[in-house]
């Protein structure tokens, strides 16, 4: 998902294979290994990447040694990913992490009950930041500006995020909203 994620920006800011190679030293044949997959960049080297790209290390880092499935891949799932922002925390506190949570980056309030009972309005849900969402699993997701819990569904063509109380509609992305996964949530 890694070199997924470093294609797309670097082809997004109209940077070429060679131009990343000359700015970061590394060969074009190794940034080809990267890219595909194949590899995984040290910590240090994605550092060197992400500064050349003009983008912050941690979101990158979030995707470090994570695989797509070929579904997520049919959906351009890394289109739908944050690469170029951090969270903001409101609360400027710290929340214990359960053991069994590790890979938890963030915690987050939850504001709605669209996912009770499972997850109560006003808890705190563990959020691994840039996480792959399977199918049926429960992600947080930004949509058209509005921070939203959801299950994510894949269907034929398109996502939707389902709710597990009833009285909330599915949501079905289209083509013209703004949407992004945040990531995997932990309950």
């Amino acid at each position: 998902m890694l070199g997924n994620l470093i294609t797309r920006i670097r082809t997004e800011k109209g940077i070429s294979k060679t131009d990343l190679s000359k700015a970061t030293g590394i060969n074009v044949g190794h940034l080809t290994h990267i890219e595909k997959g194949d590899r995984n960049p040290s910590h240090k080297l994605l550092k060197t990447i992400t500064s050349a790209l003009g983008v912050p290390f941690e979101p990158l880092y979030h995707a470090y040694d994570k695989k797509l499935e070929e579904q997520q891949i049919e959906f351009n799932y890394v289109n739908h990913m944050v690469y170029n922002q951090i969270p903001v925390f409101s609360d400027l506190d710290f929340i214990n992490c359960p053991a069994n949570f590790s890979n938890a980056t963030f915690a987050y309030r939850v504001f709605d009950n669209a996912m009770e009972p499972t997850i109560p309005q006003n808890s705190y849900v563990y959020v691994e930041q840039n996480a792959v969402v399977h199918h049926k699993e429960i992600g947080l997701f930004k949509l058209n500006d509005k921070f939203i819990i959801r299950k994510l569904i894949y269907k034929k063509d398109h996502f939707v995020l389902k709710a597990n109380n009833k009285s909330f509609d599915d949501i079905v992305i289209s083509n013209t909203d703004k949407f992004f996964i945040i990531g995997k949530i932990y309950v």
